[in-house]
């Protein structure tokens, strides 16, 4: 049935900024929620605890999220092929690319939980941290690292969620996982005053409660687009070689191109750790707001990857470009509102987090960077949920694996001559770089996509 003018102008314009926005609010509802239980858990310890505390929850949380978001391929390649597959009207790939990152997740998870002491091991003496916030620090990992296998399933089903459009059932994943965090951490750490230990207690229950709930979401939607003759568990395909051999060689460069941004920020807290108590506090506030910022900028990211993987199954530049440009362009605008009210009003916000005058005094002057870093990392993450979703997860690994190494030996070199402002002016360098270098391999996607 040939389309309708209505239709043929609708579908000319599309994505138009309105349908951009009705996929990002969602998303932007969702991602404030994660910074939100962040700034939480350090307002929470922050006015119970002393700033060893504070340090404790920055160093344990980075070697756990350091091993989980190693994973975190489960995440982006799941939406470049779940969108690419639903753009191209191929129902029975969307849900084998979903079961295998699902199936992939559980069998990680299970595999952190087993290793947990060589891991433990391995890993905490690397950030240099003192004995006192170390020991604190690997009492929260050891409970938290029990929900690695509905972290990771989490993401996989986050993944599958953006890639089909449903931008609206993620806000209800993340609702249910930060929502519930927040009331259990207020409640162990706040209320019956557990500390760190009733934060990883409370995270630990909220993952699992979360990933149950959006597996079953999942479920539901992809039995109510099943329309073809295949299983609904369609096991040819999931076993399909070629299949197989792409979701693994585009998983593999995802995760090396994760591992050099973990390492970036590992290396960012350990040469904080090693410059003072209290500047690795101070930097633990200030990456709090990063996170808020940047999270809120992931909101056109995320639909970013949808609308230009659908655009690739489709085989269509013209939607290709209106969806970089559009979703660039809003991310732009939010990223400069954003370093403007974090300028004018961040001191607010850091006595918010933590009552410790010193952290406050210090947080106040490394300010200015941190509002210079969100103004200009909207490049860098839009890029990002290019890349993703059209599956150009080699270059991202190189943009990454080059900018990360320029930050360690600059930073390396700089920072013990002139402390936390070298530190600060590598970490906004490097953001730059990472933005630099997708944006040279950009064309090279362009002309993958007709």
């Amino acid at each position: 049935m040939p389309l309708t003018l209505n239709q043929q102008e609708s579908f000319s314009q599309s994505p138009s900024y309105r349908q951009i926005l009705l996929l990002a609010w969602p998303v932007v509802v969702a991602n404030i929620a994660t910074p939100l239980l962040g700034l939480v858990d350090t307002a929470v310890i922050g006015h119970t605890r002393p700033a060893t505390a504070l340090g404790a929850i920055a160093v344990g949380a980075l070697v756990l999220n350091f091993m989980q978001w190693a994973f975190g391929f489960l995440r982006m390649s799941t939406t470049g092929f779940v969108a690419q597959s639903t753009g191209a009207g191929r129902g029975i790939e969307t849900r084998a690319s979903i079961f295998r990152a699902i199936g992939t997740a559980i069998v990680a998870g299970l595999a952190i939980i087993a290793l947990q002491a060589p891991l433990a091991a391995l890993t905490f003496p690397l950030m240099g941290a003192e004995d006192e916030v170390e020991e604190l620090a690997r009492s929260y990992f050891f409970i938290r690292v029990w929900a690695a296998p509905a972290t990771l399933a989490t993401f996989a089903i986050s993944g599958a969620l953006i890639g089909l459009g449903r931008t609206s059932q993620l806000l209800l994943v993340q609702l249910a996982l930060n929502g519930l965090n927040i009331i259990l951490d207020l409640l162990f750490a706040g209320v019956l005053d557990w500390g760190v230990r009733g934060i990883a207690v409370g995270t630990l229950i909220a993952e699992w409660c979360a990933a149950l709930f959006g597996l079953w979401l999942i479920l539901r939607i992809l039995r109510d687009q099943h329309h073809d003759d295949s299983p609904f568990i369609p096991w040819t395909e999931l076993r399909r070689a070629a299949a197989l051999r792409l979701t693994f060689s585009t998983q593999g460069n995802i995760m090396i191109r994760t591992l050099a941004m973990l390492a970036g920020f590992a290396w960012f807290t350990r040469q904080g750790a090693q410059l003072g108590e209290a500047q690795l506090a101070t930097n633990h506030v200030l990456l709090s707001l990063i996170s808020f910022c940047a999270f809120f900028l992931d909101g056109f990211a995320l639909p970013a990857e949808s609308l230009v993987g659908a655009a690739k199954g489709r085989g269509d530049l013209e939607q290709f470009d209106r969806a970089v440009w559009r979703t660039t362009l809003l991310a732009a605008i939010t990223a400069v509102i954003l370093a403007i009210i974090l300028y004018g009003f961040g001191s607010s916000f850091i006595t918010v987090l933590t009552s410790l005058d010193k952290v406050q005094q210090l947080a106040t002057i490394y300010l200015p960077y941190v509002a210079f870093y969100i103004g200009l990392s909207f490049a860098a993450f839009q890029l990002d949920g290019i890349f993703i979703g059209t599956t150009h997860a080699a270059e991202m690994r190189n943009a990454s694996l080059l900018s990360v190494t320029l930050f360690i030996g600059l930073s390396a070199w700089l920072t013990p001559s002139y402390g936390n402002h070298a530190l600060w002016l590598c970490f906004i360098g490097y953001v730059i770089v990472r933005a630099i270098t997708l944006g040279f391999y950009y064309p090279r996607v362009r002309r993958s996509i007709a």
